[in-house]
């Protein structure tokens, strides 16, 4: 009986031993397939170099990250997380790509009290009353943006301005935060579908109207026809072309010189001075023989901030509140430089415009120019009831 009883403990402090152990299971869930799937790609590319870079751990734990192609359509993402949360038992899920699939997962994960890192897609409405406390994003507010963007326009004088976007939530999203900062009426406001890709119809109507300025919000396979077509009919010499995620470090190689010369606004660039973008934009480069793109330093974000807090908590995913307030301290050297939430869990940041240019090595990148917002909150955070 000694003996057995002996073997028995010997086994249950195995068994604690093997579940402490256990890799800490993350589930990455994005756009990987069809012309959007690049975005997606750099997203997982970017963070899979910082798990790759620790040894397959975050916060000095193992992890598991399963790998999900959301396919950019919102039923298949619910499925898709409907299996990380019921049979995975996943306590995080990040990535997520595009805002009609946020939309679509957001109660589902958060109410079931598992973790959402998001690295793009940032809907108003998870920013306002829809808010939760187990969402957290390293991206932006869809609408800020547009918004430096429209403080640009501004400040450069544009008295008749036409936007052109698709016709889904973060299309809306993009037009409602160039608006808040260029206060003129916009000339038109064109909604097209997000699976067009001729634009020839829109482009007479822009050609007819003789804007001041035209601004555009396409992304992925989107931008690259769009930019492509506005220079081809002529319209990039008439009309300065404005944009968010349309000229980014997705679509610029594709587009070629047509790109060249056209405004686009975001949070972050390639060219940025501090020592932690220095390095990842030398190690994504020397892995995978590409300049970072945005979608890249959201997402190497994300992974970085999962690192902090993970190593904060020592891989104790059962604590939620204290891994929701290991999330919050943010304490990780980010790419954009100095980064911190705001109550919505969204960041407070600077937000900057660039050109597009040819680099030394006659590749096509983001040179910074202006930082018309600095510290910047999304215009949703007082509708949110966390404080």
């Amino acid at each position: 009986m000694i003996i057995k009883a002996a073997i028995a403990a010997i086994a249950l402090v195995a068994a604690g031993t093997a579940q402490a152990q256990a890799p800490i299971k993350i589930g990455f869930v994005a756009e990987l397939s069809g012309p959007q799937g690049a975005l997606g790609q750099d997203q997982y590319d970017a963070f899979m170099m910082v798990v790759q870079a620790n040894g397959g751990k975050l916060g000095g734990m193992a992890v598991d990250i399963l790998k999900e192609d959301s396919q950019l359509k919102p039923e298949v993402a619910v499925q898709i997380v409907d299996k990380l949360i019921e049979r995975d038992k996943v306590p995080i899920i990040t990535g997520i790509t595009f805002s009609n699939v946020m939309m679509a997962i957001h109660k589902k994960v958060t109410e079931k009290e598992v973790f959402l890192i998001g690295s793009n897609a940032g809907p108003s409405p998870i920013a306002g009353a829809q808010c939760s406390p187990f969402f957290f994003t390293t991206s932006w507010q869809n609408d800020q943006q547009a918004e430096v963007v429209g403080k640009y326009a501004t400040d450069k004088g544009y008295k008749k301005v036409i936007a052109l976007a698709p016709n889904y939530q973060a299309g809306k999203d993009f037009v409602a935060g160039f608006k808040r900062y260029y206060k003129t009426p916009l000339a038109n406001e064109i909604y097209t579908s997000l699976s067009q890709q001729d634009y020839s119809a829109e482009l007479a109507q822009v050609q007819a109207a003789n804007p001041d300025a035209v601004f555009v919000f396409y992304p992925g396979g989107l931008g690259v026809n769009f930019v492509k077509q506005y220079a081809q009919a002529g319209l990039k010499a008439k009309f300065p072309l404005l944009n968010i995620s349309t000229t980014d470090g997705i679509n610029l190689q594709a587009q070629g010189d047509a790109a060249l010369g056209v405004i686009n606004g975001t949070f972050w660039g390639p060219d940025f001075a501090n020592a932690a973008n220095k390095k990842f934009v030398a190690d994504f480069e020397a892995k995978y023989k590409r300049i970072p793109s945005q979608y890249a330093a959201q997402a190497y974000d994300s992974a970085l901030l999962l690192d902090s807090a993970i190593a904060k908590v020592k891989g104790n995913m059962t604590d939620k509140k204290a891994f929701q307030v290991a999330l919050k301290a943010a304490d990780f050297k980010s790419v954009r430089g100095e980064f911190k939430f705001n109550t919505n869990n969204f960041p407070i940041q600077d937000l900057h415009v660039f050109e597009a240019v040819k680099d030394g090595q006659g590749r096509y990148t983001l040179k910074t120019v202006a930082t018309p917002l600095k510290a910047d909150k999304d215009g949703y955070y007082d509708k949110c009831p966390m404080k």
